[in-house]
């Protein structure tokens, strides 16, 4: 039957299709089986099959293929690129970067979970992707607002448009005008349809936007201060009001101005499936993914966002920062299912709940198998977690049923950080937290009327957390302390037989035995997979899973290894430990009686100084010096802007490849006999009036023979004051920090400054 066709006035077209095509879509006489069969000329059926993408969002700094085809890359907003196709079959994605030696620095192709490695040749690395996925491209450690990131979705193949009546059909090209759909409407966003403007849901129900199109959102907020808030048409890419019953599938956000990308207050029933949110402005603040100011009921699945505060944030209003805004009661949240997603941010937390002085409740939130490629460093009022809620100065609300289920942490903060003066926060549940090779930067916090938290299989690495000061978690201000609790049924240990590990060499893994009807699968960091308890494997290179390692000879392998009953898929558990893989090997030191003598501690030299960077030290006097057991034994003597710098020695157990991490909030780089190891990034200023920079972290492999090596970490502290921290990893060694006893120098005869 004839399709009725309308376009709301201030959406204007710029078509770039056939003229036919263009005159069909606004006919009212317009069919959708036309349509569909012009839809299908213009995207023949193939493995791949890439989203159109006008020239207004064509990115210029990569060229990619897929399955040696060119294909289309689109810019989303700061420095962040993305890539959409569908697939019906195994895709090879080939990208070449046009700066010379980008991929130098190694490639992180994320989740971590699916054991993805790139192939590189020179500027272009490449993988297949046998399945559907959602992953953020980037350098190691290059996720903060200023990193180049390419986010790739392949999906399957677009369902065809839906027909009937009230059903509107946005072809590719390009709109200018907000979406304000009306009740019972049904919109469909044709694959490289880009809406510039907004979807208005302002008191309407039973709404569907449907297909593989965009919403390029680019405001007038101002860009230094928080506007973003506002409750009020073409002011998110997405924004609801008093909405119900409302579905919206495969829609891309692209958000470029400093505002809250997808905003409901009072809105309910909510379903979002397949949805793409990309945020970044210069601000590098006030840009939630998604936000709920009362209502709820809402249902988010295999979903991606990447954004520039909260990836998810919950409140029972808004309506700005004055006093009376603040204070004034809220809305209930409740009833909340995110789900298959994965979530990255730039600052700020994954969740966060609660405000200071805010007062309302909220309930019945989940967020359940699902992968944190990024969780935002620093801190406002609390340091950035997992999941926070901030309730000070007043704030009030009973808070319940919160429950996070089978997580992957890839790059993170901390784990949880909760807050509340009264009523009360309770029944908080974190099960099957799995965080692969990187320990919490910042302690988590339990302070108030805080109770009912339950960790139940919360794992850093191959250990699980069974006490506060394995999280670590500081309990205050009268919480109750939280319940700890192992896996239920299958647990997932492995050990490693050789102690060496080299290129091409067999090497064997064995997990822990479990009951019957259990399967082992293991990702290698190296691209393979092999099944069973017991299983043998050759590392091709030292290069390491993100591919930067080769300077010091030596690369890190994220070995997983997933334990599954079979007969109840729910009962699984993972378990992550590096595997380092070395070509060069570093010699000690000689001993024996003609050796130097050494004393225990490390020596250090004190460099005051508003130090912006490493000085170099060659061509600095010391101001001060002497020799400490621990990094935060040093004695500045009064001075409070300096550098400095920690030498002596490391003494190595066994043969074999050792992974070495630094921690520090204004810079630190570690060199081991020389050869620099692993530094952290440049300084990231906390927000919300802080004075500090945020933990940074950072790491590097080595191959080490036993005895004595040269170490040396030089260390910043020239805005944040707090004490770097050294830590190590190698065989039989879990990831900790470097103890006392293995640190020694050579004797001085005095020290300068004294």
């Amino acid at each position: 039957m004839p399709l009725s066709v309308s376009i709301p006035q201030p959406l204007r077209l710029r078509c770039s299709l056939p003229a036919l095509l263009c005159f069909s879509v606004f006919s009212l006489a317009a069919s959708q089986p036309l349509f569909a069969r012009l839809l299908s000329r213009s995207h023949p059926a193939s493995a791949a099959q890439p989203v159109p993408v006008p020239g207004l969002l064509l990115a210029e700094d990569f060229t990619v293929t897929l399955n040696g085809r060119p294909a289309p890359l689109a810019h989303a907003a700061a420095s962040y690129d993305y890539l959409s196709f569908t697939m019906t079959g195994p895709v090879e994605v080939a990208i070449t970067a046009h700066d010379k030696g980008f991929w130098d620095a190694g490639v992180d192709l994320q989740p971590w979970r699916l054991g993805l490695r790139p192939v590189r040749t020179g500027d272009t690395i490449r993988f297949r992707l046998n399945h559907p996925a959602k992953l953020s491209i980037s350098r190691p450690g290059d996720f903060l607002n200023h990193a180049r990131m390419i986010f790739v979705f392949a999906s399957p193949p677009v369902p065809p448009p839906p027909s009937g009546a009230n059903v509107h059909l946005i072809p590719a090209g390009v709109h200018v005008g907000s979406l304000n759909p009306k009740s019972g409407e049904t919109w469909y966003l044709a694959p490289g349809a880009v809406i510039q403007g907004s979807i208005n849901l302002w008191k309407v129900s039973n709404v569907k936007v449907l297909g593989h199109g965009v919403v390029l959102y680019d405001g007038p907020q101002d860009p230094n201060n928080d506007q973003g808030w506002m409750q009020k048409p073409d002011w998110h890419c997405i924004g609801a009001l008093d909405a119900h019953q409302v579905e919206i599938d495969g829609v891309t956000c692209l958000v470029r101005s400093r505002t809250w990308s997808i905003q409901m207050k009072d809105s309910t029933g909510f379903v979002y499936d397949d949805l793409r949110v990309i945020g970044g402005n210069p601000g590098n603040a006030n840009q939630d993914g998604m936000d709920w100011l009362g209502g709820g009921d809402t249902v988010v699945r295999n979903s991606f966002f990447r954004s520039s505060d909260d990836v998810l944030a919950m409140q029972g209003n808004w309506g700005g920062y004055d006093e009376a805004a603040m204070v004034k009661p809220g809305h209930e949240v409740a009833n909340i299912l995110v789900e298959n997603s994965e979530l990255s941010t730039s600052i700020s937390n994954i969740v966060r709940a609660g405000w200071p002085q805010k007062r309302y409740s909220s309930h019945h939130f989940t967020l359940r198998d699902s992968d944190v490629l990024h969780g935002g460093i620093g801190s406002c009022g609390l340091p950035f977690a997992l999941f926070t809620y901030w309730g000070a100065k007043g704030a009030a609300g009973d808070h319940s049923d919160f429950t996070f289920e089978n997580l992957f942490l890839d790059d993170w903060y901390s784990l949880v950080q909760m807050e509340q003066r009264r009523p009360e926060l309770h029944d908080f549940t974190f099960r099957n937290i799995w965080a692969l090779g990187q320990p919490p930067l910042i302690d988590s916090l339990l302070s108030g009327d805080v109770h009912d938290v339950h960790l139940d299989n919360v794992k850093y690495g191959p250990q699980r957390v069974d006490h506060d000061s394995r999280v670590p978690l500081a309990v205050a201000e009268g919480a109750a302390e939280p319940s700890y609790a192992q896996a239920a049924g299958v647990q997932a240990r492995f050990a490693v037989r050789e102690p060496v590990l080299v290129p091409g060499a067999r090497a064997h893994f064995e997990a822990v035995k479990q009951p019957r009807h259990v399967r082992y699968t293991w990702l290698f960091g190296d691209g393979t997979t092999a099944t069973g308890r017991r299983v043998r494997h050759r590392f091709p290179d030292a290069l390491g899973t993100q591919l930067d390692g080769g300077p010091n000879g030596a690369g890190s392998f994220r070995v997983l290894l997933h334990v599954e009953d079979k007969r109840q898929p729910v009962e699984q558990d993972w378990a992550e430990q590096a595997a380092v893989v070395v070509a060069r090997w570093h010699p000690a030191m000689t001993t024996g009686p003609t050796a130097l003598p050494t004393a225990p501690g490390l020596s250090y030299q004190i460099y005051p100084g508003q130090w912006p960077d490493f000085p170099d030290f060659n061509h600095q006097v010391p101001m001060r010096a002497g020799v400490t057991a621990t990094l935060a034994g040093a004695d500045p003597g009064g001075f409070t802007r300096f550098a400095v710098a920690y030498e002596g020695f490391v003494d190595v157990p066994a043969d074999g490849g050792y992974r070495f991490a630094v921690m520090a909030r204004d810079g630190a780089r570690l060199f081991v006999d020389h050869e620099p190891v692993a530094a952290t990034g440049p300084q990231f200023a906390e927000v919300c009036g802080s004075p500090n920079n945020a933990m940074r972290y950072a790491e590097g492999a080595i191959g080490l023979r036993a005895g004595r090596h040269r170490i040396r970490l030089e260390a910043l502290e020239t805005v944040s004051i707090g004490t770097p921290q050294l830590l190590w990893e190698g065989p039989a060694i879990p990831l900790e920090p470097i103890p006392a006893a293995a640190l020694s120098h050579r004797e001085i005869d005095k020290l300068v400054g004294r």
